[in-house]
């Protein structure tokens, strides 16, 4: 695919839009004003991929405890703020590296001013974030409803609200819980403006159908080449986000490294726990930084056979499992030796 070229914007230490990869982006879901579980969040999610973190700030206590969480931690830190313009102030004097803002709920011109001019002076980056859920009233009805029309035109208003401020470090963020109006803003407004995109569904659900919602929808916009940043929204641990995203950017082809694992699904000639060595062996190479493609397969009979494109595999029968290495078997082991034989392989992939 050919990627949508955006101008570049710094981000502390990251840089997004241009020819830069595409980051991965999540939100803790601790109390901001707790620096010490904060900071465990980000540091754990880090580990996990995530290269750009987000931490409400409802309150001045949150904002004034930015400044020891961004010297704690190696990654972005980005405010996200509604409707008090003082919030999002202090958020950058605390040393946020972007805030997140909708300019529509913050208040007055000059309160939207005092805001933009104190990222100015830090030269930091504002995120426009317009979702469906808060698209105003006049456009509800000039578009006869929440249209993916109606959340474009509520977003370059936001844009050219700041623009006429003297202000053009901005990431704009347009987000939906309903996938195909999401997918269809996204094809509308990257064709009106060159700052960066920040792709999400919204509201997307519990683990299973947030996902499945996600994939869709991020497939579907990042395969257009349009998006700089995205974030996963699960209900539930944000590290099954960042899970998520890594495994959409590679299927997409837009990321590599990690080990990719595929597995067979079970039959009637499944003679193994197939589930849980399949989940077992997610977690084993978990460990390994290798751009490489290990099988699970249930079946001894057809498993070296459905493994040929892997790089590695395993596959298991009554008490007994095989270890396969591009396509060959190598080694036959007992079945409680398997993840063992696995690890080892991994451990020595490069010698």
């Amino acid at each position: 695919m050919v990627r949508r070229l955006t101008r570049e914007i710094h981000i502390g230490n990251t840089v997004i839009g241009g020819r830069n990869p595409i980051l991965i982006q999540s939100m803790t879901n601790t109390k901001t004003e707790d620096v010490e579980a904060t900071v465990a969040q980000v540091e754990q999610l880090q580990k996990a991929g995530c290269e750009i973190i987000r931490c409400a700030v409802p309150t001045m206590e949150a904002a004034e405890a930015l400044r020891e969480i961004k010297a704690r931690v190696s990654i972005p830190v980005v405010a996200d703020i509604h409707f008090d313009y003082r919030l999002a102030i202090a958020a950058i004097e605390n040393g946020a590296d972007k805030i997140r803002i909708n300019p529509g709920n913050i208040g007055s011109p000059d309160r939207i001013k005092a805001v933009v001019d104190a990222a100015k002076k830090r030269n930091i980056p504002i995120r426009v974030g317009v979702n469906s859920g808060s698209l105003e009233k006049e456009l509800v009805e000039k578009y006869h409803g929440v249209t993916a029309e109606g959340i474009v035109e509520s977003a370059l208003d936001k844009v050219h609200m700041i623009e006429e401020l003297g202000y053009d470090n901005l990431v704009v963020s347009i987000k939906s819980s309903d996938v195909l109006m999401c997918v269809k803003a996204h094809e509308i407004i990257s064709k009106e403006i060159d700052y960066p995109l920040h792709v999400g569904i919204t509201e997307s659900g519990t683990l299973t159908s947030g996902n499945i919602k996600s994939s869709i929808g991020l497939g579907l916009i990042l395969n257009q080449g349009i998006g700089d940043t995205i974030r996963v929204s699960l209900t539930g641990d944000p590290v099954e986000e960042i899970k998520s995203a890594k495994l959409i950017l590679r299927t997409l082809g837009l990321r590599k490294g990690g080990i990719e694992v595929v597995s067979c699904p079970t039959c009637g000639r499944t003679q193994i726990d197939l589930i849980s060595l399949a989940n077992q062996v997610e977690q084993v190479v978990a460990d390994y930084p290798l751009d490489i493609k290990v099988a699970v397969m249930g079946c001894v009979v057809n498993g070296p056979g459905e493994a040929k494109e892997a790089d590695l595999g395993v596959a298991g029968g009554i008490g007994e499992g095989l270890l396969m290495k591009h396509g060959e078997v190598i080694k036959k082991v007992p079945e409680e030796q398997l993840l063992d034989a696995l690890r080892y392989e991994l451990e020595h992939w490069s010698e």
